[in-house]
């Protein structure tokens, strides 16, 4: 169902006028063609429904998202590159083909690298420690409450919201197994402190990386909408604070010991996210080259590791393969060395997720550049007033995913403030916690606290987190007002 909405709500939304790279011997964009009428912008459209039609059934075909996607936006931007070398401006259609896979490819590299440092992490045991120090502190389940809802919001600026969701929903689930009530309230809030959480941060997801990475937005600004962030976590989390249990839970802990090194990585994740921002505010250069300095960071400590290891080395157990080892020393040379290898990291990542976003961003590339529905843009900042379009972009959010609407928003190129900018950041943020499909977080959370946190009992709660959506705005509107 998720897909459909991607589905109605990406096309609802696409425009022209990307934001293809310059090139001097391209021809000027105002012979740029449009071919909404045109047998390749209908071809295109079917293909890009159909694409859409296979990923939402990907639980029943088990045929995996991205594959689909990929196949669709290859033969849009065929079709599209074809029409324009039969009217000799080929050029034209290839370097606006070109701006989208160079956006595409920035944003891989900085998700790659944070994904990487956290996949190290959770390896470290890192998570798993601060899971655990929670749990053993036998707090009640109010307290409880609020604790996770704090930590996510503020991990959530610089960690992925689906790993901060998950890691403290793994707290709640761990600790609310006699109390149902307490996880579903729990999982609630911790959806809605996430998306606040990532919404005050350039690094906190997709979209707001989108608004840095086009330098709409430099990094410093972003921390305005923290107050307004905080306003939308705080108003339904009190809501729901008096219907949490207000006893304790009893629950048996045991002690994780965290590998070596396993800190120092903690401090080499916030070096490489301190090169990113300084390559962009000082050098001028992308976030990603940063992020990608900050990954031979992590390559040059795992060989430190490997080589100052203080047990047995790597190298004697893949010695012992040859003189007669037993399976254990096998078993611990084939775990040590995965712990230490850094493209084994890169290999976990949801490389089917980040496909699927490669063939969403350039199908949604390739038909703004054809030029549909491009009246949508000039009644969403034309006819209504700016305010009333990100309000309502924002709580299409909650159906569709907030890093395509940004990004067909971003096409627009609406001429608006940049408080304006800030405010549409906040609704695709924080839109998404109106419903539990509305957010990775979300997702994630009806799948880990399965039969506790469901949608309905979600729903149950959407006038709070609506109340919150709307008093961030108008907290947004008093605190930023010389941003106007």
């Amino acid at each position: 169902m998720r897909y459909l909405f991607y589905l109605l709500g990406t096309v609802g939304l696409l425009v022209p006028g990307l934001g293809y790279a310059e090139d001097e011997a391209v021809t000027p964009a105002v012979q740029q063609l449009d071919l909404t009428h045109h047998w390749a912008g209908y071809f295109s459209l079917a293909v890009m429904v159909v694409a859409y039609i296979a990923a939402m059934l990907e639980d029943v075909t088990e045929l995996r998202k991205s594959k689909p996607m990929l196949l669709a936006s290859a033969l849009i931007w065929a079709v599209i590159v074809t029409v324009y070398q039969q009217q000799g401006q080929n050029q034209l259609a290839i370097a606006a083909f070109r701006g989208n896979l160079q956006t595409y490819m920035e944003l891989l590299l900085f998700i790659m690298v944070s994904m990487t440092y956290l996949n190290a992490m959770e390896d470290m045991r890192i998570f798993e420690a601060i899971k655990f120090w929670l749990v053993s502190k036998h707090w009640s389940y109010r307290r409880l409450f609020w604790i996770t809802g704090f930590m996510v919001f503020f991990i959530s600026s610089v960690v992925n919201g689906l790993t901060a969701g998950l890691l403290m929903g793994a707290v709640v689930v761990a600790v609310g197994r006699d109390s149902p009530k307490f996880v579903s309230l729990a999982c609630i809030n911790i959806v809605i402190a996430t998306n606040a959480g990532g919404s005050f941060s350039p690094l906190g997801g997709i979209s707001t990386l989108f608004v840095w990475q086009y330098g709409i937005l430099g990094f410093l600004q972003f921390f305005k909408l923290f107050v307004p962030c905080l306003v939308n976590f705080l108003v339904p989390a009190l809501a729901m604070h008096f219907a949490l249990p207000k006893d304790k839970p009893a629950v048996e802990t045991e002690r994780v010991v965290l590998p070596r090194g396993a800190k120092r990585i903690i401090f080499l994740f916030g070096v490489t996210i301190a090169l990113a921002v300084a390559f962009d505010v000082k050098l001028r250069l992308p976030a990603a080259a940063g992020m990608m300095a900050g990954l031979s960071l992590l390559q040059f400590f795992f060989f430190y590791l490997h080589k100052t290891s203080n047990s047995r080395s790597l190298r004697q157990l893949e010695y012992d393969l040859f003189s007669g080892a037993d399976v254990s020393d096998l078993d611990i040379a084939d775990a040590r060395a995965k712990k230490l290898d850094v493209f084994e990291k890169v290999g976990r990542l949801e490389w089917d997720t980040l496909l699927f976003f490669y063939g969403a961003m350039m199908g949604i590339g390739g038909l703004g550049y054809i030029g549909y529905l491009d009246a949508v843009s000039h009644m969403l900042y034309g006819q209504l007033s700016p305010t009333l379009a990100n309000i309502l972009i924002g709580l299409s959010s909650a159906f569709v995913d907030n890093g395509t609407l940004m990004f067909a928003v971003i096409t627009m190129q609406p001429d608006i403030p940049q408080g304006q900018w800030l405010l549409l950041t906040l609704t695709l943020g924080v839109g998404g916690s109106l419903l539990a499909i509305g957010s990775a977080p979300g997702i994630g959370l009806l799948g880990q606290a399965k039969g506790q946190y469901t949608f309905s009992s979600h729903m149950k709660w959407l006038p709070a987190v609506l109340l919150g959506y709307f008093a961030a705005i108008g907290v947004h509107f008093l605190v930023n007002a010389g941003s106007f």
